[in-house]
């Protein structure tokens, strides 16, 4: 009886490897959904920014077309002196220490978001790129 008990188990298993199905049952493991960029722009950056074109800035400065700009030349924006003094051009690599930990890019920046997953920050950074 016990040999015929571990046998269903093995048989059980192996369907639900095939089934790809965890083993009591249910339904199939979905791969996570890739993050919506808009979305975690508009949820990680858009209380102090917008990418409206031609909007006004809000706490941080409209990021429309921000890619390849001069960081901290956004006309009618006042910027703090870590970002006026900056003499860089947005890029992929600024964009991505900036969202890592902007006081390491910029010592005495006011920005105080910080991103740790390298994946939502690049989400955040291809999306920003399409921005205009």
């Amino acid at each position: 009886m016990r040999s015929r008990g571990v046998a269903l188990l093995l048989l059980l298993a192996a369907s639900a490897a095939r089934a790809q199905l965890p083993l009591g049952g249910g339904v199939p493991a979905v791969p996570p959904a890739p993050p919506d960029p808009a979305a975690l722009f508009r949820g990680q950056c858009g209380t102090c920014h917008t990418t409206v074109a031609n909007a006004s800035p809000r706490q941080g400065p409209n990021l429309a077309g921000v890619y390849r700009r001069k960081a901290g030349t956004l006309a009618g924006f006042k910027y703090s002196g870590a970002f006026g003094n900056a003499d860089f051009v947005w890029d992929d690599d600024h964009l991505n220490a900036l969202l890592t930990n902007p006081q390491v890019l910029l010592p005495g920046a006011v920005m105080v978001y910080r991103q740790a997953n390298p994946t939502i920050r690049q989400a955040i950074i291809g999306w920003l790129k399409e921005q205009h």
